[in-house]
């Protein structure tokens, strides 16, 4: 991997990680599309994993104030009976138990998700199939519910949400998103947990990624995660500011007709050997 082919994914990384589109299916094919061959499926699970580290940072910087008051909060009044506990120490103990499900699970069909699921092939049926489940639970939820109005079974939903991420092209903020519209809640609400929801599981998971495969690693690999996840990390920050002034207003219209155009160009591409 140069330097440059690097950069790119990096960049995509970062722009597509908030953005209900999936960043691990559209960084793979990226890489498919560049002809970067030298990557094996568990090498390409790591290197995604690792520059996720990258726009986590972001969202940590972003989010800085409010994870402080969550954080504090939580350590003076977790003890205390959930309903009486102030809405940052409930959000605290919602982001851990939103976080169990996707661990779990990844856990147990990790084999899977770092090498028999990750196929174009499915990557187009996710981005396809889940696009449609986003448009349609964006256009018929209610619009009401705040992140204040969280409870534990909500939070719980989202995790599960979360965790449809394990299946390449579906998009963590794609499925948490698409669980919160169906419960009812608003747009900036739902997009904004997601960001809060996805800190634990995807720095667990980059950190572990790393860990795990860093020393199979060419040299040259690893410097070009550096440098992608430096890029994803800035390129991130500036999506994050832009995405939740945009659902101010506007629908996830947008990113559903790009989820279903890419997934069928892809699966075309796939069809006629062009991919």
């Amino acid at each position: 991997m140069t330097v440059f082919e690097a950069l790119i994914l990096g960049l995509i990384q970062g722009i597509t990680e908030f953005l209900p589109i999936s960043s691990s299916a559209h960084v793979q094919i990226a890489q498919e599309l560049m002809g970067i061959s030298n990557l094996t499926k568990p090498q390409l699970t790591a290197f995604i994993a690792t520059i996720q580290i990258g726009t986590e940072i972001a969202v940590l910087i972003y989010f800085a104030k409010t994870i402080w008051e969550i954080l504090g909060s939580w350590f003076q009044n977790a003890l205390k009976p959930f309903p009486k506990q102030p809405n940052e120490s409930r959000l605290g103990w919602l982001v851990i138990l939103g976080s169990i499900p996707v661990a779990a699970l990844g856990l147990l069909f990790q084999d899977q998700v770092e090498s028999d699921v990750r196929q174009l092939w499915v990557i187009g049926v996710a981005l396809i199939v889940f696009g449609i489940a986003l448009g349609l639970a964006d256009h018929f939820g209610k619009r009401e519910k705040t992140i204040q109005d969280l409870d534990l079974k909500s939070g719980l939903a989202f995790g599960f949400g979360q965790a449809l991420a394990l299946i390449p092209g579906v998009s963590r903020s794609g499925g948490t998103i698409t669980v919160g519209r169906m419960l009812g809640f608003t747009r900036e609400a739902a997009a904004r947990y997601s960001f809060l929801l996805a800190i634990p599981a995807v720095l667990a998971s980059g950190i572990y990624q790393f860990l795990k495969s860093y020393q199979d690693l060419p040299q040259d690999l690893l410097f070009g995660t550096a440098i992608a996840t430096v890029v994803s990390g800035v390129s991130g920050y500036l999506v994050i500011a832009w995405l939740l002034k945009y659902l101010t207003r506007g629908s996830f219209l947008p990113f559903v007709i790009w989820r279903v155009g890419v997934g069928s160009l892809l699966l075309i591409g796939l069809s006629i050997g062009a991919i």
